[in-house]
């Protein structure tokens, strides 16, 4: 009798599917990312099968592509990708459902995490998917899972934004900083957020009561003093930083990358929470975590009207290398959405 999990049908025939390939590390997307076809994944027990209808970039598709900075290579592989293809989010439907994994069943549009998401089937754990938001495409839920959730656990649990207080978010017209904006507004701060010309005025329409156009002017040198800071794209140092915070206020780094190949930028997240006992101040850092739980709190806000995905551009799933180069060249408002051909 064949496992449930086999990708075989009858006669030995191989099901397969379309899916993006990476069998070597490097920057640029369009020399290490192609599209091809390749045996659909199996699934073990506590796992489900989705088809997937659409999935999206964000900066650690980059990282996962290029293995930098090299301290990630320990989880991506230490001489080349563990994984077919760098994808992480997915929003489609149950195919079907291993053993002992619970809670969902074939038809069921889910969206959240897997690996190797860039392909038309991937393996996910029921702990790291959730029904998919009724009001949204497979397209909008694709784009909100890494980047909601950083925006959520920052904004909520690390930044502990309250009603009335001042928030600065720095990036805000990013993939995190898009949901960022909106959830300290949603929380009942009072926003300040930093992009650049030509996004300010998505930005404040995301909820922003202020915005600062960085190529303009120093969103540092201003007398007002933030409760908390969201710091995702901003680079500035430290004690720039810790000048801008109220006394007991909160910094949050969630991005500042630089080109250095070790640490990539990682090195000032570091410094702050050595900093931080030495301060009044909360000065910091965080790995995301990717769970179901998170997924749900983001689907009542978006089922809520609270939350609205910025969806940039979409591209076709052979079209993936164009969207990490979009990415990369910081043009983008928002997020960039991949889509995938239905059967």
């Amino acid at each position: 009798m064949r496992n449930a999990s086999e990708p075989t049908t009858t006669a030995g025939e191989t099901r397969t599917m379309a899916a993006v390939v990476q069998e070597r590390y490097g920057a640029e997307p369009e020399a290490v990312l192609r599209t091809t076809r390749l045996a659909r994944p199996g699934i073990g027990p506590g796992e489900v099968l989705v088809r997937v209808r659409a999935s999206s970039v964000d900066r650690g598709t980059w990282h996962l592509m290029a293995g930098l900075p090299y301290a990630i290579r320990p989880v991506s592989g230490l001489r080349g990708p563990k994984l077919p293809n760098p994808g992480r989010n997915i929003a489609g439907v149950v195919e079907a459902v291993g053993p002992e994994a619970t809670g969902f069943a074939p038809g069921d549009e889910v969206y959240g995490t897997a690996v190797a998401a860039f392909a038309e089937y991937a393996a996910a754990r029921p702990d790291r998917i959730a029904p998919k938001p009724t009001g949204l495409t497979f397209e909008e839920a694709a784009t909100v899972p890494v980047s909601a959730l950083t925006a959520l656990q920052a904004v909520r649990d690390r930044g502990c934004v309250q009603e009335g207080q001042q928030v600065l978010v720095t990036g805000a017209a990013g993939g995190v900083g898009t949901f960022a904006v909106q959830l300290a507004h949603a929380f009942g701060a009072r926003v300040t957020a930093v992009a650049s010309t030509p996004k300010l005025d998505a930005v404040r329409a995301l909820g922003a009561d202020h915005v600062i156009d960085y190529t303009r002017e120093d969103f540092l040198a201003g007398p007002r003093r933030y409760d908390a800071i969201i710091d995702i794209a901003g680079n500035r140092g430290l004690r720039d930083l810790r000048r801008a915070l109220t006394p007991r206020g909160r910094l949050v780094i969630t991005g500042g990358e630089t080109n250095g190949r070790w640490l990539g930028g990682t090195d000032r997240q570091l410094r702050a929470q050595l900093l931080s006992p030495f301060t009044g101040r909360h000065l910091g850092t965080f790995i995301s975590s990717e769970h179901a739980d998170g997924l749900h709190d983001l689907t009542g806000l978006i089922d809520a009207g609270t939350l609205i995905p910025v969806v940039d551009r979409v591209y076709p799933l052979a079209e993936t290398a164009a969207a990490v180069r979009h990415l990369l060249d910081g043009h983008t408002t928002g997020k960039l959405a991949l889509t995938l051909p239905t059967e």
